[in-house]
């Protein structure tokens, strides 16, 4: 099992003690003089640097692609890249055009296109020969430009939400056309300067994103260990020398001797929601709220996207209001990549009703309900139910289902102590996934402004030199002995 308890979470670089990092473009000296550039989301610009039409600058690819073209596609990770390597890189088929291949269009080596994601993630630049949808736009610079300027360019947050402005009816999906891009102007500086602030963000940029990487991997491997504490604690227990048994069900092994294994049914039940009618849905604040399994996340109620129901007095529907500390479950699709969707109902989330398609599960006296929690949170139950899911569309779980989960019984004193166990190192590694998580946000918040400030001139980086050398932050994490 990994320690986690050195691991270095900020590698001495991404926060300095007022809060500001060497990312922070606020470390960089402005330039002399600025004026306006006449374009909002420019702002000021050097009083040297020029803003030109976008069309001045780029101009449409509208070729059709060859027959023997390879089939290019558009990513927001990786730019315009083969098919085949997107497949390979993310582990899943991309549909190639059979028919109609004719209106596929040629896209060139240094060309940016404009995509069907690009109102959300900027232009991507590509760096291979081929055939693109008709759906995007291939842009060839008419003129002499540094690459790397205009790919830090179109990727900033501020071009994006220029690029928006553009249409009033952007929408998720919704194609950008070259009419869209000419309605913007760019500035332009010296292609000197372009190449200098291209270099100077392309190894900002790649230091910032491998402190990134550190933190994020640092969350996967607090995941982990978050998973392996529970398992190890509800499957083993806490004293390494009682004897063993096994306990009649591969995908548990063996547990402590003493130990009972026994079907939830056995020990709890289940209250499944009731199907209101969506028709009755009410948005008043003032009535319940409904507990849908969009409502429910990895650990946590998550009241978004909030339904209600008007329950009057001595309604027979109260029999489906929660009650605190209740444990509930997402029956459709019961895990996502965090791991299960199941809660606890807290006093925060009451009063609420059950909607059909999530469970409610309540122990008997045999069963510690923290306990039974850690069971349900686990890797165990998800091993258990993956094999039986039912539905393609909408993978789920029956109540059935649930209530055949095998279970580890350890006496009820030894269920109590092996919950404050799991909560005590539980709560020791959220401070760490905190800290993760929040420098995670800091760093990319930083990325994007650096970009946006050296690509619009609010920070004068002509003086930048590249390091001689320059060695991968590393990240630390203690091995357990």
């Amino acid at each position: 099992m990994t320690n986690l308890s050195g691991a270095n979470l900020n590698n001495g670089a991404a926060v300095g003690p007022q809060g500001e990092g060497r990312d922070s473009p606020s470390r960089f000296p402005k330039y002399p003089e600025y004026k306006n550039s006449g374009h909002e989301w420019v702002g000021e610009i050097p009083s040297h640097w020029y803003v030109y039409r976008s069309k001045n600058i780029f101009s449409e690819r509208n070729v059709k692609a060859l027959e023997s073209d390879e089939q290019l596609t558009a990513s927001q990770k990786y730019g315009v890249i083969p098919q085949r390597l997107f497949s390979e890189l993310e582990g899943q088929k991309v549909m190639q055009v059979i028919l109609g291949r004719d209106i596929l269009k040629k896209a060139e080596v240094n060309d940016f296109v404009i995509s069907m994601r690009s109102f959300q993630g900027g232009l991507e630049f590509c760096s291979y020969s081929g055939a693109v949808s008709s759906a995007y736009v291939p842009l060839y610079a008419n003129r002499e430009i540094d690459n790397r300027f205009f790919k830090h360019l179109f990727k900033s947050v501020s071009f994006i939400s220029a690029l928006q402005n553009t249409s009033n009816l952007v929408r998720d999906g919704q194609a950008l056309r070259y009419n869209n891009f000419v309605q913007l102007s760019l500035p332009f500086p010296s292609l000197n300067e372009q190449r200098t602030i291209g270099a100077f963000l392309d190894h900002e940029t790649a230091r910032i994103d491998a402190l990134i990487e550190d933190q994020q991997r640092l969350i996967e491997l607090l995941k982990e260990k978050r998973q392996a504490v529970i398992s190890h604690a509800i499957t083993k227990g806490l004293d390494p020398t009682v004897p063993m048994k096994d306990s009649g069900v591969e995908w548990l092994g063996e547990v402590p001797a003493h130990w009972k294994v026994s079907k939830l049914g056995h020990y709890a039940q289940i209250l499944t929601g009731f199907p209101f009618p969506s028709a009755s849905f009410s948005h008043d604040e003032s009535d319940v709220r409904l507990l849908r399994g969009a409502n429910i996340g990895v650990g946590s109620l998550k009241w978004i996207d909030t339904v209600y129901w008007e329950l009057n007095e001595g309604d027979e529907l109260s029999s489906y209001l929660m009650t605190e500390g209740q444990i509930v479950l997402g029956m459709d699709r019961p895990w996502i990549s965090e791991g299960m969707r199941i809660a606890r109902v807290t006093q925060d989330d009451m009063p609420c009703l059950l909607l059909q398609r999530v469970a409610a599960i309540t122990p008997n006296a045999g069963i510690n309900d923290e306990y039974l929690y850690c069971l349900l949170a686990s890797e165990l139950f998800k091993a258990y139910v993956e094999p039986d899911l039912t539905g393609v569309s909408v993978p789920h779980i029956s109540p059935e289902q649930i209530l055949s989960f095998q279970i580890p019984v350890p006496h009820i004193d030894e269920q109590r102590k092996i919950s404050r166990f799991i909560k005590d190192q539980l709560d020791q590694m959220s401070a760490l996934f905190q800290q993760a998580s929040e420098s995670v946000e800091l760093l990319q918040e930083r990325r994007a402004a650096l970009i946006s400030a050296a690509v619009t001139g609010k920070i004068d980086v002509r003086g930048w030199q590249p390091p001689v050398s320059i060695q991968a932050p590393k990240f630390e994490v203690a091995e357990a002995v």
